[in-house]
């Protein structure tokens, strides 16, 4: 098979949960999109943004609610690529235990439940979950603890799904973005100080882009990786290896 083939998804299913605002998970729908996919997208939001409505089918869906996930993974019947991008943070609020519990429950047991809900349709196409986890997975982080813990746990169940989910063919992997301008960075990026601490450290000098994570995303879902499972990639500009 050639490389290009490899990367094309014509007649390929994909979902990426968690794209409303932009973002990574939009980044990584489009990216999927270009390369030939049928992809659909959900969101937390009424709405998503124009631009994507225009591109997408829509799906207003809270990770937390079991109910509200399985009865959208019922009416998909077969699915070659699953995302987890859903999360949220609030940076220098994440020590009140309620909203610790309320972190991990969109973070980790949202992707849980989304990639447990669709499991039977991953199973027929033999497919892929590309879980996104975080830096903060491997380094502690004072003013973030819920949002680390809850991608901590994301690593740790890709490997767990990638074991238990291998006899059906599906593969499960998850990718660890490092400081990337998005919405959800938008707070700590007001701080010049921190800001500039980030791009001090990091050896290619930038914050990332959400395209820069879209990338992994396309071989990760794509039969170029048929032999990886159970792995978290960074994608931090080589801040993690300082």
């Amino acid at each position: 098979m050639s490389a290009a083939a490899k990367f094309d998804f014509s007649g390929a299913r994909i979902i990426v949960i968690g794209a409303s605002r932009g973002g990574i998970g939009a980044a990584i729908a489009r990216a999927f999109q270009d390369a030939g996919g049928t992809v659909e997208i959900t969101g937390a939001e009424p709405e998503c943004l124009p631009e994507d409505a225009a591109r997408f089918p829509y799906t207003q869906l809270d990770v937390t609610d079991t109910d509200a996930v399985e009865s959208f993974a019922k009416s998909r019947g077969e699915l070659d690529v699953l995302v987890n991008c859903a999360a949220i943070t609030k940076r220098g609020e994440e020590m009140d235990p309620e909203f610790f519990q309320h972190v991990l429950n969109v973070n980790l047991v949202g992707s849980m439940r989304c990639a447990k809900a669709l499991q039977g349709a991953l199973a027929k196409r033999q497919g892929r979950v590309i879980n996104i986890a975080s830096m903060y997975a491997r380094f502690g982080s004072p003013q973030n603890p819920a949002y680390g813990a809850s991608k901590a746990g994301v690593e740790q169940m890709t490997k767990s799904l990638a074991i238990a989910w291998a006899p059906d063919g599906v593969r499960v992997n998850a990718i660890a973005p490092g400081f990337i301008v998005t919405e959800q960075s938008a707070r700590a990026r007001q701080d010049p100080t921190f800001t500039d601490a980030i791009e001090a450290r990091t050896p290619l000098g930038r914050w990332g882009q959400p395209d820069d994570i879209a990338g992994l995303a396309l071989f990760m879902g794509s039969d170029a990786s048929q032999f990886m499972t159970g792995v978290c990639v960074p994608v931090d500009g080589g801040y993690s290896v300082v």
